[in-house]
């Protein structure tokens, strides 16, 4: 058969089944572009294969089953799309989700509560026994410097010059929340 003879047969096929077609692949596609797309796709298909199909092939059918076929890689697509689409999604919310239960769990007080509590410890335990000693006596027994000096047995001003040692090194080695205390707050 020439191409003329071809190209006749081919047009009469588009003309007679094109709207077929189309309609066939949008009841599955739901899209009558992405329909009118398969169906043309399936006649550029059929012209492309048409010197290697045998002599007695049913046109029509042929280029049916490339339009079914084209509408199930259509539709498979959409599916992985939608599924990619939907772990996106869920992993979008899973993320909001310990962004704010970690924002809700997050308590300033107790974070910066337990930091300034070990740099106490550690600067407690660098001052002397007797400085130490004062200055728990005074700040975690609530005792006056009058009551510190009579069971210590040192004068009043003896307990002021260990509790103001103790508190020049704590503000010393308390600075960094000290400047964001005020930074924060004032």
């Amino acid at each position: 058969m020439d191409t003329a003879d071809k190209l006749i047969l081919f047009n009469r096929l588009y003309a007679n089944y094109r709207k077929r077609f189309v309609r066939f692949a949008h009841t599955y596609v739901r899209d009558l572009a992405v329909a009118e797309d398969i169906a043309a796709d399936a006649f550029v298909h059929y012209w492309e294969n048409s010197d290697a199909l045998a002599q007695d092939t049913n046109a029509p059918a042929y280029v049916l089953g490339v339009v079914r076929n084209k509408c199930l890689t259509y539709l498979q697509h959409v599916r992985v799309r939608e599924e990619v689409e939907e772990n996106l999604k869920n992993h979008a919310d899973w993320e909001w989700r310990m962004r704010m239960e970690m924002l809700e769990a997050c308590d300033p007080k107790e974070l910066f509560t337990a930091e300034i509590q070990e740099i106490v410890d550690r600067t407690l335990a660098s001052l002397s026994e007797q400085t130490r000693r004062i200055f728990m006596m005074s700040r975690y027994r609530n005792l006056s410097y009058r009551e510190i000096a009579d069971q210590t047995g040192m004068t009043v001003k003896g307990v002021e010059f260990h509790l103001s040692k103790a508190l020049k090194r704590l503000k010393i080695s308390l600075k960094d929340y000290i400047s964001l205390f005020f930074g924060l707050f004032m």
